[in-house]
């Protein structure tokens, strides 16, 4: 997996080095819920999200070039649930995730913008999905200013458990070229 740059962040994959600073951002109350996972627990538990969600080829920690550590992730992963596409049709769902202390700077549309053309540009995709929980209305922003079209709101369950609306978008290759 290579890693991909923008003007602030550098994409790379997580290390196993990570995983204090990614405890650190994990653990914080008001990032994990609002992602649909749960808060991390302790420095193992962060390693054990390391070896397993955040190792998945097309995860990349949001490396902050200003600091050197990472701030947040970002990835592509296959959509739950897909579109009824034509055979052969690639579809990836983008993910993400930021630090509470660099919430509102715009990394996270500057870290999907890259993922995005990754997926339109190097991965052959046909359509790009997104969701957020029916609350987060900071995701939903990020979502909107990505170019990305409501497409309806499906009952889910979040990392512990509880129910949680999630309202889902796509971004068709057409409408991303587009608009570039």
């Amino acid at each position: 997996m290579k890693s991909l740059e923008t003007a602030r962040l550098l994409l790379r994959p997580w290390q196993d080095g990570d995983a204090p600073v990614l405890y650190r951002w994990a653990s914080d109350l008001e990032v994990g819920p609002r992602a649909g996972w749960p808060v991390h627990t302790s420095v193992e538990n962060s390693l054990e999200i390391i070896h397993g969600p955040l190792g998945q080829p097309e995860t990349y920690a949001l490396v902050y070039k200003q600091t050197g550590e990472p701030v947040g992730s970002v990835g592509l992963f296959p959509p739950e649930p897909p579109l009824d596409l034509p055979a052969g049709a690639v579809q990836l769902e983008l993910g993400y995730w930021v630090a509470r202390p660099y919430w509102g700077q715009g990394l996270a549309p500057e870290a999907g913008r890259g993922m995005i053309r990754r997926a339109f540009e190097d991965l052959g995709c046909a359509v790009v999905h997104c969701s957020h929980a029916d609350f987060n209305h900071q995701s939903r922003r990020v979502i909107e200013k990505l170019g990305f079209t409501y497409r309806l709101t499906r009952d889910a369950v979040d990392g512990d458990g509880n129910p949680r609306p999630t309202c889902c978008y796509v971004l068709t290759r057409e409408n991303w070229e587009r608009q570039h």
